[in-house]
């Protein structure tokens, strides 16, 4: 009896326990907004992020250098950093859309989000259109903040937001083997001339000699993405670098577009200052994603792995631009 009375009230207990059905309700009213959420920073693909978020901390940092820490404006640096990412995520957007659009993204593909429905394509459009909305708004802030005339940075900025549109949309500078080349420009020597000269109000070319390693890098994200999907991209009729050179040639660029930044830091080291080998620290990381690019059955995941190598060789190549003694080819203080 004892034990029945026992088991009884365990099972009331475990029963009490359990959610009813208003409480399920409740969480799901909860889950709801969360889940969403998390699904358009999703749409961001925000792995991609240093791509743009690194060449802006780089020019940041070589004006930091040049001007000095009593004219370096915070608030100018911030609303930098909101004006570049925004648009870079504006573009991801629009990438997602034409690709699925004109039928690039299917099931093998790494963004899901129009192919496995998770937002509508109304929904796309809709947050391509506030995120250049956002880097709009940050753009006129920054302007009221910045020493730099307007017509020098609404030129650097309005190139970069049309540029990250006619990637894929308009024309469709990706799809016909013109994307590496923006690719190299936009993510490298644009970005950090614009957080440069956002900072000292003038524009230094020589920022463009420190913008080639992570120009360089990056593009090797694109270049490793365009090789992994070359036969798909080759049935849906669009054409890539990766395409028009054959997989052997696309290995030897790839690994040039690795390594070149490596080497030149081994120059800048010996001829300038040793802080300039401090990026070195990620050559190990470097040959095992090669050694993974060589191999057809680990080339699926080369993409990712060159973002995340981007990101730590680029914020360690902006540490040795701020510790090192001197910046050769820039005047600073």
């Amino acid at each position: 009896m004892e034990n029945h009375s026992l088991n009884s009230n365990c099972s009331v207990t475990a029963e009490s326990s359990k959610p009813n059905d208003e409480e399920k309700k409740v969480y799901r009213n909860i889950d709801a907004p969360l889940m969403k959420i998390k699904t358009y920073l999703s749409a961001l693909r925000p792995w991609s992020l240093s791509a743009s978020l690194v060449p802006t901390l780089l020019g940041a940092t070589l004006a930091y250098r040049t001007v000095g820490f009593h004219e370096f404006n915070l608030l100018s640096f911030l609303f930098t950093i909101l004006t570049v990412v925004t648009v870079h995520c504006a573009g991801n957007v629009v990438n997602t859309y034409f690709d699925f659009v004109k039928g690039i993204d299917n099931r093998k593909s790494d963004d899901r989000t129009l192919v496995d429905h998770i937002l509508s394509k109304d929904e796309v459009v809709t947050l391509g259109v506030l995120l250049y909305c956002a880097g709009c708004f940050g753009f006129i802030l920054l302007v009221y903040l910045s020493p730099a005339k307007l017509e020098h940075l609404a030129l650097v900025y309005f190139g970069g937001l049309s540029s990250s549109f006619l990637y894929t949309g308009g024309i469709g500078l990706k799809y016909i083997a013109l994307g590496d080349v923006l690719f190299l420009v936009i993510f490298g020597p644009i970005s950090v001339l614009f957080s440069f000269m956002a900072q000292t109000g003038h524009v230094e070319w020589m920022t463009i000699y420190y913008a080639i390693p992570l120009a360089l890098n990056t593009e090797a994200i694109l270049h490793s993405n365009n090789t992994r999907d070359a036969e798909s991209d080759k049935k849906v009729g669009i054409v890539t670098l990766a395409i028009l050179i054959g997989r052997t040639l696309s290995y030897i660029l790839y690994a040039l577009l690795l390594f070149t930044p490596y080497i030149m830091f081994v120059v800048l080291g010996m001829k300038y200052s040793s802080a300039f080998l401090i990026p070195m620290v990620t050559l190990p990381q470097a040959f095992k994603i090669e050694k993974q690019f060589r191999n057809e059955a680990t080339m699926q995941g080369v993409p990712r792995q060159t973002a995340k190598l981007n990101l730590f060789f680029g914020i360690l190549y902006v540490a040795a631009c701020f510790v090192a003694p001197q910046l050769p080819f820039i005047t600073g203080k």
